[in-house]
């Protein structure tokens, strides 16, 4: 299961997480190779103004999972996480950023 944790308030964010589950990867498989999970930030007619994207990590992984900085965004709208494993993006999750 992919998870995308956020916390803060109004435009400022404090804390940003994304990961998978890893007792949910081992049930599937054996783990993910070629990964990175990044970051985009997008205002409310879902323009993308912001990425953050993450390193690829060529090992074998089995509970990818990034951090990301604090930031205060400059618009409201949607922050989301993206898993992307050999280069094609696999699951997203995203967060309304609202007043």
């Amino acid at each position: 299961m992919f998870t995308h944790a956020i916390r803060g308030d109004g435009k400022k964010i404090t804390y940003q997480n994304a990961g998978v589950d890893c007792a949910f990867v081992a049930a599937l498989s054996s783990g993910f190779c070629n990964w990175r999970i990044d970051f985009t930030y997008a205002d409310v007619n879902n323009r993308v103004y912001r990425t953050s994207r993450g390193r690829t990590h060529y090992e074998r992984k089995i509970d990818p999972m990034r951090n990301n900085s604090p930031q205060t965004l400059p618009r409201y709208g949607k922050a989301c996480a993206h898993l992307y494993v050999n280069g094609v993006r696999r699951v997203s999750q995203c967060h309304h950023i609202t007043k």
